[in-house]
């Protein structure tokens, strides 16, 4: 009777002392969320910074060994002779390369034995809406990578571009820069109308726009730069329009975890990311619209530019590993696959991955089932 009593006793405190973690929790992500953040704890150099554009190196690990994903890995001592830089997309912040201690690609990279850079587009203003798409790729590109040669001493390089940031390589690399050894593309988008649902709005949308410029002689490129401006809080919430039932989702999952501090933490990292968008600049968003969506000249092997140039993707002659999400809605796998139609490279592979958009880059599984396999195609190719 008596331990009836007790264990009856003991359910109400126990379930108390959850509620009052549960408020105690509610209380910092609501009030104090950038305390619990996780990210970006990987150390780094800045190398080079000009206006909001910034260079990271990553330093060899002090540690002999590294946690990812519960798994032990033994830090590589010996780096690899071809440096490795990531090239971020635009919109989004630098968290995601580094988004917890257990799970950042830039650790893994690092330890894996890759000189690792990092470029950090910035965030743009106002002031920076004549920004386009080539003054990225075709002006900040070969500046950086003349840094990233300095520093390493090592001419031949390695690019490995998520998203937008996997366009920006792809354009760099029709250049004709002969010193690309590899480029890494993860979900990077190459023929818009081919894009699943989205490329179906594409396509509508550009023969809209075509009607306009063969009847009145309207194109975008004759608007003001500003009126084009995409801000942060307007990516983010696009970003999270792609699936909307998940981030609905992700809220309740918190409302019934706010008892679980390790819950919370993690949803308050990945807020930290989904929520803090960068914005796009406007010249950024006359390209897209009317050289990507409407003209689709990446889809045609063409390279978008404002000063007429003919670049073409037949010029890239870089090993290509292209990463496809199979639950990827904003970059299909026939999007990225258009890419490697064009490229005169002889060591292509086109490798599809579990994944959303996000996921295959930094996901909960990305760093098993997609990370070992990119760092092996890699080491591979850069000694």
């Amino acid at each position: 009777m008596r331990q009836t009593l007790q264990t009856l006793y003991k359910k109400p405190v126990a379930m108390a002392g959850v509620i009052a973690s549960g408020v105690q929790n509610a209380k910092k992500r609501m009030f104090a969320a950038q305390s619990l953040v996780q990210a970006e704890k990987t150390p780094f150099d800045l190398i080079y910074e000009e206006d909001i554009v910034r260079l990271r190196y990553y330093p060899p690990l002090r540690e002999t060994a590294f946690v990812v994903d519960g798994q032990i890995l033994p830090v590589v001592s010996s780096p690899y002779r071809v440096p490795l830089v990531l090239v971020a997309p635009l919109a989004v912040n630098m968290f995601i390369y580094d988004l917890f201690p257990h799970r950042s690609l830039v650790k893994y990279l690092r330890g894996c034995g890759f000189e690792l850079y990092l470029i950090d587009w910035g965030r743009p203003t106002q002031d920076h809406n004549h920004f386009s798409l080539q003054t990225y790729y075709g002006q900040w590109m070969p500046k950086l990578l003349a840094k990233v040669r300095e520093h390493s001493g090592q001419q031949e390089i390695s690019l490995h571009g998520w998203s937008l940031g996997g366009l920006f390589c792809v354009c760099y690399a029709a250049m004709g820069d002969p010193h690309v050894a590899n480029l890494v593309l993860v979900g990077a988008p190459g023929d818009y109308h081919a894009n699943g649902v989205l490329g179906r709005q594409y396509q509508r949308l550009a023969r809209s726009l075509r009607w306009l410029d063969e009847h009145t002689g309207w194109r975008i490129h004759n608007t003001r730069k500003r009126w084009w401006r995409s801000p942060g809080w307007a990516n983010a919430l696009a970003f999270k329009l792609t699936n909307p039932v998940a981030s609905v989702r992700g809220y309740l999952d918190l409302l019934r975890n706010l008892h679980d501090q390790d819950y919370v933490v993690a949803h308050a990292t990945n807020g930290a990311f989904l929520d803090d968008m960068v914005a796009y600049p406007g010249a950024v968003m006359q390209d897209v619209i009317q050289f990507l969506l409407t003209d689709n000249l990446v889809a045609k092997g063409k390279v978008p530019s404002r000063a007429g140039q003919a670049l073409s993707l037949r010029a890239i002659v870089a090993n290509v590993l292209a990463v496809c999400g199979r639950a990827d809605p904003i970059v299909t796998r026939e999007c990225t696959a258009a890419i490697l139609a064009h490229v005169s490279s002889a060591d292509t592979r086109l490798m599809d991955v579990e994944g959303g958009h996000m996921g295959i880059l930094a996901g909960s599984k990305a760093p098993s089932q997609i990370w070992p396999e990119v760092a092996q195609w890699l080491s591979q190719r850069s000694n």
